[in-house]
């Protein structure tokens, strides 16, 4: 296994590379957006871990996200959020500190994921929230991103994980009750949808509780 640098180091070195997918992809953003949107509660306190160059928690209203590549970091604060350099292993909260918090493909590049729910089941309040969106790896999306991450400078140590493989870290971690939406191409003529459940879609949201 790589260390933690050496999986940050594409990230730091191409933030904007990976800023500008959203824009040529947009479609297919603002369908994952609208998934997350679905399960993103109204109130409370929240924080995105892995937050990235902000795209998902601007939109959404979070103020406070963690990341741990300094320029990716740089680019989110620019969109207004108050982030950590921190990892989602070794997170700098306080117990019981947020109502809810989203995860937005980030768990496909966690040295430890097991250790990064307890530390999100740690943070939050009882009966917290916890979104994470994903890539399938069951999806034809997933198994396109596998055949080819080995030419890919973001994903080439990315693990993919099924929806059930979640499930199982999720209620080890002490996290139940789930639900999901998932982005489905109904055909090349037409924009992403959002539909309930999961199997189907490429990009998927869970939502789950703090037990």
């Amino acid at each position: 296994m790589r260390s933690i640098m050496a999986k940050i180091t594409p990230f730091n070195e191409n933030a904007a590379d990976y800023d500008e997918w959203f824009e040529k992809n947009r479609e297919s953003y603002l369908a994952e957006l609208a998934a997350v949107r679905e399960f993103v509660p109204p109130g409370g306190k929240g924080i995105e871990i892995g937050v990235g160059t902000g795209r998902f928690a601007g939109p959404l209203g979070i103020q406070i996200g963690v990341e741990p590549s300094p320029h990716m970091a740089e680019l989110a604060r620019q969109r207004g959020i108050h982030v950590f350099e921190a990892t989602a292993e070794a997170l700098p909260f306080a117990d019981g500190e947020y109502d809810f918090a989203l995860m937005v493909t980030v768990v496909c590049f966690l040295d430890d994921l097991g250790q990064a729910f307890r530390e999100v089941h740690r943070i939050l309040t009882s009966g917290g929230i916890l979104i994470i969106g994903f890539i399938d790896r069951e999806s034809e999306l997933g198994r396109q991103y596998i055949r080819k991450k080995d030419q890919s400078k973001f994903y080439r140590d990315a693990v993919f994980y099924s929806t059930n493989e979640l499930e199982k870290f999720l209620t080890g971690a002490g996290f139940s009750n789930f639900a999901y939406r998932q982005t489905l191409f109904a055909d090349s003529a037409h924009s992403p949808i959002v539909e309930e459940g999961s199997g189907r879609g490429s990009f998927v949201v869970v939502r789950a509780f703090k037990m």
